[in-house]
């Protein structure tokens, strides 16, 4: 029953900048830790981001300080703020929610296209 949206993605040129949202369904958002990963074809999913339910983000050093990840518990929505944006960044970003140790739930993905 749980769904999770994207949206913001989108075309933006190397140095824009984009902010991704994820709306949830669920009643009880604010006692998951969400997340962002993100995929290009024929690689692996990358781990982005990742919020606590206490609201502390967690990054990968390679994003470190380009990226943002933070959450409106009110809204039931988890946001990604990307700045400084590259062509290496382009991909399908998905919002992830953690429900339990063996269980997550994913979106449908957004893409995020960095072009000139």
């Amino acid at each position: 029953q749980v769904q999770l949206v994207e949206s913001g993605g989108g075309l933006v040129q190397p140095g824009g900048s984009l902010r991704l949202s994820c709306a949830s369904s669920r009643t009880i958002f604010a006692s998951y830790a969400m997340g962002w990963y993100r995929q290009t074809p024929g690689k692996q999913r990358e781990w982005v981001a990742t919020i606590t339910t206490s609201g502390r983000p967690i990054y990968p050093d390679s994003l470190k300080g380009r990226f943002t990840i933070s959450r409106d518990n009110a809204k039931n929505t988890v946001y990604l703020q990307m700045n400084s944006l590259k062509p290496e960044d382009t991909a399908v970003y998905y919002c992830k929610m953690t429900l339990a140790s063996n269980r997550e739930m994913w979106g449908q993905g957004t893409q995020v296209t960095v072009s000139s």
